[in-house]
């Protein structure tokens, strides 16, 4: 039995053998440098094709929303590419007058607004129009979605942005011809950005959040996972902001936001692809060398109060039922990181997951079921989030008592040492396929200095993951999967209309 179990799991990391060869052949290729205002650049030059993908990392997420501005972090989002004064305008010095007078209006707005009760009805709704009128003027000026056709006209695909409770991320790929055009947009954005369309885009992403959480009972649940499983850290808000946060989000709030958060030293850039250090230092230089250097703002140190009992919230839609149950968990500096990640897919691993095994074929418990091994983020202490969609006859309770006993065996049994080696094989390889095209090698190479100012952490997270055991799977199951670090959250099926 041994010995077979020895082959099995031979066999099972054969696979990764030419990923192994082709992260040391990538690690030979990664050149680094960093400007004088302290932004850090990756460069790994592939000839492969004539393409050169990029990718901006801020060390700025959701978690450094200052308190009554929730969402602002997020709102970079749909703003990441309105232009500058002199890309996305038709006639920058008419336009920055409207912009003003469009802040002069809601500040009129907001001051009657702030009189509650005795606010006129007549005046807020003539403010409003004049609001709406300043915006409209200040839009004949704007061309808003100039920034990104220029990149799409000179062939830039899959430009993007994207926020999240730890960091922003902004990326495109391009001809390697047009490989300097990144360098001048995006320095440009960096050093003199302009918020047009701020409250448009800022009522788009309330009306989002309508549909997204307000509308969903998915994401009503996970927020109120989040407010019971955090006291105090901001992980407990919402990452797309609360609808009283938005609604109250100005222009000048993004400009200080701007300044904290987006100083060069806060600031990753990963290129990989058809071009050279040495021509991606020059160009650097060239165009980034001109934002000035500003302090970094260290991250929040809220650290959250020991938990001395489990934590429960209930919801009641008529959705189908579901269970998220959640532990607390170290950040992922931790020793213990490599082993949380193993331990998701030894539980979410499609069919052969123990969650697929024991709650959706096994007893039909289940529609589906799956854990994430870091919720809502990883520089913080989070947590480890289990989720099951109930199957139609079955209530929460069946869940939560089948679940505890899928996680509780992993505390009484080793887990063996075949599931072990696929587990560590197909961890590793979620991490290491990434590495196959130009926009996730600078994806990877951003997160991982961004996160740990080391892009080479990479290797040693793969490491880790290797070094993985049976004893440590079973060891941190025992000390995380307890009740007083349990969070659950659950939605009771309520038939279409009942309690009206």
């Amino acid at each position: 039995m041994r010995r077979g179990g020895r082959l099995i799991a031979i066999g099972l990391l054969a696979p990764l053998i030419p990923y192994a060869q082709s992260l040391k052949e990538l690690e030979k290729k990664v050149g680094e440098f960093t400007l004088a205002n302290g932004m850090h650049f990756l460069v790994v030059e592939r000839r492969e094709a004539p393409v050169v993908s990029f990718h901006t990392y801020v060390n700025a997420g959701s978690v450094d929303d200052p308190s009554g501005e929730s969402g602002i972090a997020h709102m970079f989002e749909p703003m990441a590419f309105k232009g500058t004064e002199h890309i996305g305008s038709r006639n920058w010095p008419e336009e920055r007058k409207a912009l003003d007078a469009i802040e002069a209006a809601y500040d009129w707005l907001e001051a009657e607004r702030r009189k509650g009760a005795h606010a006129s009805p007549e005046l807020l709704e003539t403010l409003g129009a004049a609001v709406k009128e300043a915006a409209g003027r200040a839009g004949g000026y704007a061309d808003a979605d100039g920034f990104g056709r220029v990149l799409k006209e000179n062939g830039g695909v899959n430009l993007n942005a994207v926020s999240g409770v730890d960091s922003t991320n902004y990326f495109v790929s391009l001809p390697s011809n047009r490989a300097e055009l990144w360098f001048l947009m995006e320095s440009q954005r960096l050093l003199r950005p302009v918020f047009r369309d701020f409250y448009r885009e800022r009522e788009r992403v309330f009306e989002e959040r309508g549909q997204r959480v307000e509308s969903s009972a998915r994401g009503k649940l996970l927020e109120m996972l989040l407010s019971a499983a955090f006291a105090t850290h901001p992980y407990r808000n919402a990452a797309g902001g609360s609808s009283t946060g938005l609604k109250n989000l100005r222009v000048a709030d993004a400009e200080r936001f701007f300044r904290k958060y987006y100083a060069p030293g806060n600031i990753t850039a990963a290129i990989a692809g058809d071009i050279g250090l040495a021509e991606a230092k020059r160009l650097a230089e060239k165009y980034f060398g001109n934002l000035p250097s500003r302090p970094v703002t260290p991250r929040r140190d809220t650290v959250e109060s020991p938990r001395e009992s489990p934590k429960r919230v209930e919801m009641e839609s008529a959705s189908q039922p579901m269970v998220y149950t959640a532990y607390q968990r170290p950040d992922q500096y931790h020793k213990d990181d490599a082993v949380f990640d193993v331990l998701s897919v030894v539980l979410s691993s499609g069919r052969s997951g123990r969650l697929y095994r024991d709650l959706v074929a096994g007893r039909s418990l289940a529609a589906m079921a799956y854990a994430s091994p870091s919720f809502p983020g990883g520089r913080f202490p989070s947590l480890f989030l289990v989720s099951v969609l109930t199957a139609n006859g079955h209530s929460v309770q069946e869940v939560e008592n089948a679940l505890d006993e899928t996680l509780g065996g992993l505390k009484t049994e080793k887990i063996g040492a075949e599931a072990l080696a696929r587990a560590k094989t197909r961890t590793r390889a979620t991490v290491i396929q990434q590495l196959e095209s130009n926009p996730g090698i600078a994806q990877a190479l951003a997160f991982y200095h961004g996160n740990y100012g080391n892009w080479r952490q990479l290797a040693a997270v793969l490491d880790d993951i290797g070094k993985v055991t049976e004893d440590d799977v079973q060891r941190v199951a025992k000390e995380y999967f307890v009740p007083r670090g349990r969070t659950v959250a659950v939605n009771i099926s309520q038939p279409s209309g009942a309690g009206r």
